[in-house]
């Protein structure tokens, strides 16, 4: 058997994260076992379902490395078919028609609830001849649902779960209007699709017994299920907007990086001894459903920041550099070659103080901009005073003779600070604030060697006045 997972969002909004960890651990579960992952937009709500909504998933699935390996299969094309199995099932005997109209069913729920009973349906239609209804009634096909005994699910996450039969009602799987319900249309697309595990959220789970009934009523083999927790705030609540972000594209926009944000949804509820820092290759190796908890993950904004600071330091700076030079012209930072080259000389220190792309980009935008910086308050008061600027002028034409080579710049600055008889931090501080327009930076002598000779002595020279 060659096993075959899907992730199935409807396109109703953004990918929310929670969305994107069922999506991981499906292409994860099939990397694992040498199969496929597949990808289903439930677009049968028309009403809700948008274009951008698919495009955005399309999109956020792509950055975090989750495109499936088949073009993505669209549910709403799908209709005949949902319809020729609910038709079939009607034939065999599995299925009836079901004449209530809105109001009828409407009162069938209220006499429930008023005599303390579940809002099911009673079953009217399961054993009478449709020639008894009114002859300008369309009818919807409900499943015949076993009234005796129990369904019981052998789930990878949860174990074994049941329900009784008595439990559940003849669900509608063909509306009147021709249309199929979500429950019916799942079973027939996993099926056609060859899907061997459904893994899915726990929300779902209940669904599972009433789409385990419509397998067995067609003869089907069932796949095997497994529900995992869902994600929760830090508080416990529901993951929300007011927690922080929660879809995909908020987190690539806060300047985290894909391969970090997949390693923590990887450890959100799944579990490999005291390993926290799993590259997606090891991932595809180790990855299996009975590493999953029962219990539902909060999520930890700052561990999430934690775990993108360690990918930044390990990220190649050739792509961390273009990824700050589109963060900067984003912001209307102006740079040319020569900016995007002081950058990229830069990167491999900038890149081991910042926690984002976001914090990276404004930390690398006094290389890359034209001119001299624009200088914070706290800087101002570094190089406000008459002495510092005679020191920067003096420590100009100090540096106008050395070589620009960063060994030799360090040098430089040590030998004019001992010369001074002053600390090295005493001439670094201000000469940082002209060069960078703040009290933190890189080490000095790298700003120095990246600005090269004339921007550097422009900045500084701008500043002494």
């Amino acid at each position: 058997m060659t096993v075959r997972t899907r992730f199935a969002p409807s396109p109703t909004g953004f990918l929310h994260i929670g969305g994107a960890r069922t999506a991981l651990f499906n292409a994860l579960f099939a990397r694992r076992h040498g199969g496929q992952y597949l990808l289903r937009i439930e677009d049968t709500d028309r009403a809700r379902s948008t274009a951008d909504a698919v495009r955005q998933i399309l999109d956020s699935l792509a950055w975090l490395g989750l495109s499936p390996d088949e073009p993505p299969v669209f549910q709403s094309g799908r209709a005949t078919r949902h319809a020729e199995v609910a038709h079939a099932l009607l034939a065999m005997g599995r299925a009836y028609l079901a004449f209530e109209t809105p109001e009828e069913l409407q009162a069938m729920r209220e006499r429930a609830a008023a005599e303390g009973r579940p809002p099911r349906y009673d079953g009217t239609w399961r054993d009478r001849d449709p020639a008894e209804a009114p002859p300008d009634r369309k009818p919807a096909i409900r499943l015949k649902a076993p009234r005796d005994g129990e369904t019981v699910v052998a789930d990878l996450v949860q174990g074994e779960v049941r329900v009784a039969s008595a439990e559940l009602d003849d669900m509608i799987i063909l509306r009147s209007d021709g249309t199929p319900t979500y429950l019916h249309a799942v079973v027939v697309d996993d099926h056609d699709m060859g899907i061997t595990h459904v893994i899915r959220g726990d929300d779902h789970l209940t669904n599972t017994f009433r789409q385990c009934q419509i397998y067995d009523a067609m003869g089907w083999h069932r796949p095997r299920f497994a529900h995992i927790p869902l994600i929760h705030g830090p508080d416990g609540a529901k993951l929300s907007k007011r927690h922080g972000a929660v879809s995909v594209l908020e987190f690539r926009e806060q300047g985290y990086l894909p391969e970090a944000v997949c390693n923590y949804l990887l450890r959100l509820g799944w579990g490999h001894g005291d390993e926290e820092v799993i590259p997606r290759e090891r991932a595809e190796r180790i990855f299996d459903l009975d590493g999953v908890g029962r219990s539902a993950s909060r999520m930890d904004y700052a561990k999430l920041t934690h775990l993108n600071s360690i990918y930044l330091r390990r990220a190649d700076d050739e792509r961390l550099t273009r990824e700050v030079l589109e963060r900067l012209a984003h912001r209307g930072v102006l740079f040319g070659t020569e900016g995007a080259e002081r950058v990229r000389l830069l990167m491999p220190e900038l890149k081991e103080r910042a926690k984002t792309l976001e914090e990276l980009a404004g930390a690398a935008a006094f290389a890359a901009q034209e001119g001299p910086p624009v200088i914070d308050s706290k800087a101002a008061a570094l190089v406000a005073t008459p002495e510092a600027k005679a020191l920067l002028a003096d420590l100009a034409q100090f540096l106008s003779d050395a070589p620009w080579e960063r060994a030799d710049l360090e040098s430089w600055l040590r030998d004019y600070a001992d010369v001074k008889g002053v600390k090295l931090g005493a001439v670094a501080q201000p000469l940082r604030a002209a060069l960078t327009g703040s009290t933190q930076s890189p080490p000095i002598d790298a700003v120095l060697f990246a600005l090269g000779r004339t921007e550097a002595m422009d900045r500084i020279l701008a500043v002494a006045g």
